[in-house]
């Protein structure tokens, strides 16, 4: 998939491959907000690895300037680590991400598809509700480490 840049760069969107782990890593480093339990190259190269169509990559002139993993497990569709490098922030990246994302689930019949969005994280809750997407008050996130 391909857009335009406000710049009127192109960006492309293309799924990772295991070559991408570490520049993956080293962007969520500058561009993600928190750390999973799964950022690691082992935690990448195992999503890779399982589900070669989840992450996807966003690139301008060849420089990662996005991501966001689209996980379906064939009953929800998860959204997870969209993130964009903040010199390339309101550039339309991010709806670039999640309309390649949704296209995904539309193709493998997803019919719903939810984020993980940190509380505190103010500037992605604008992001995700200008995106469609809304807060459901009565879940909560339930985890247990294995």
């Amino acid at each position: 998939m391909r857009g335009m840049g406000s710049h009127g760069d192109e960006v492309r969107v293309r799924t990772a491959r295991i070559a991408d782990a570490e520049a993956v890593l080293a962007f969520w480093g500058v561009a993600a907000e928190g750390v999973s339990i799964s950022d690691d190259r082992s935690g990448v190269t195992a999503l890779i690895e399982r589900d070669p169509q989840a992450l996807l990559l966003a690139e301008r002139g060849g420089e990662l300037v996005g991501t966001v993993i689209a996980g379906f497990d064939g009953w929800r569709c998860h959204l997870y680590r969209l993130a964009v490098h903040p010199a390339h922030r309101r550039q339309g990246i991010s709806t670039l991400l999640l309309a390649a994302a949704e296209k995904r689930f539309a193709e493998l019949g997803g019919r719903r598809g939810d984020a993980m969005v940190l509380d505190r994280n103010e500037s992605a809750h604008q992001a995700w509700t200008s995106a469609g997407y809304a807060r459901e008050q009565q879940w909560s996130r339930w985890v247990k480490h294995l």
